[in-house]
Formats: C-alpha cells, sequence, structure tokens
C-alpha cells in the first residue's frame, strides 16, 4: 500500500472533499492547489495522476490532528467535527446524473395533439451539419496566375 492509497483511504473514510483537504494543509502552512490534490486520486495509469510524496501525506497527517483536535489554546472534539463534516455533506443536494434524470411519460401511440390548441412554432429548423468537419484548408481557394 502506498502513499497514494492510504491519502484516498483516508479521504473517503473522513468524507473530505478537495477543498477540505486544501484548507488542511494550510493549516500547517502547505499549499497545494486542488488541481494537484485531484491528480494524487487519479488511477496509475492516468496521464496526469501524480505520486504522493512523503511530505505532502506528513503535512496532511498534521494538518488532519489540528483540524479534528484544534490548537492547546483551542481544542476541540473530534466526534464533532467529523460529525459536523458528515452532515454537510449529507444536506449538499447531489446533481441528478444523465442516466437518473426524469424521463417524460410516453405519449399513447394514437393521440396527437389537437390542430386548434396547438400554437405555431417561431423556432428555426435545426441545421444539420455534415457528419465531418471541414478543413480550413478546404476553403482556401489558390489563384494561379501565368507570367507574360
Amino acid at each position: 500500500m502506498n502513499n497514494n492509497d492510504i491519502f484516498k483511504k483516508l479521504r473517503v473514510a473522513l468524507q473530505l472533499r478537495d477543498d477540505q483537504i486544501v484548507e488542511i494543509m494550510e493549516l500547517v502552512d502547505f499549499r497545494m492547489s486542488k488541481g494537484e490534490i485531484g491528480n494524487m486520486f487519479r488511477n496509475a495509469d492516468h496521464p496526469n495522476f501524480m505520486e504522493c510524496g512523503d511530505q505532502v501525506l506528513r503535512n496532511f497527517l498534521n494538518g488532519l490532528v489540528i483540524h479534528l483536535r484544534g490548537t492547546k489554546e483551542n481544542p476541540k472534539n473530534p466526534r464533532e467535527v467529523i460529525a459536523a463534516n458528515a452532515a454537510s455533506v449529507k444536506a449538499q443536494p447531489k446533481l441528478p446524473k444523465s442516466d437518473d434524470a426524469p424521463k417524460r411519460p410516453a405519449k399513447p401511440a394514437g393521440s396527437k395533439p389537437a390542430a386548434s390548441s396547438a400554437k405555431p412554432s417561431a423556432k428555426k429548423p435545426f441545421k444539420k451539419f455534415n457528419d465531418k468537419p471541414k478543413s480550413p484548408v478546404e476553403n482556401v481557394k489558390f489563384t494561379i496566375k501565368k507570367k507574360k
């Protein structure tokens, strides 16, 4: 098990988002972008995959201790922090995926809309494009002039 696996498992177990991980890293003055963190969670065969180094994991764990326990001056109860984080994750609405999108009910086969109730459409008809996009070279016209 490497550092990336440990980092992924902690992220899932604690239900942390990338922006929360950035905030945790900033608690120990270690700056990373959300993109860099996202690259660590990719598959190992992805071209943008980034190996999680020892320094990154060490700083994340030190920041996680401060995030969960607080400082000596301002101590926190770790269970309350985790519960609050879980509640905020549940409170966020989930966006429906394209497969989960509500579908219109099917109309009966023999029913047609009444002609008097139908409004004329002011929309332009959909213009179909060719399957192959034209290359810009095809639009160039060459003229050859003969010298006298």
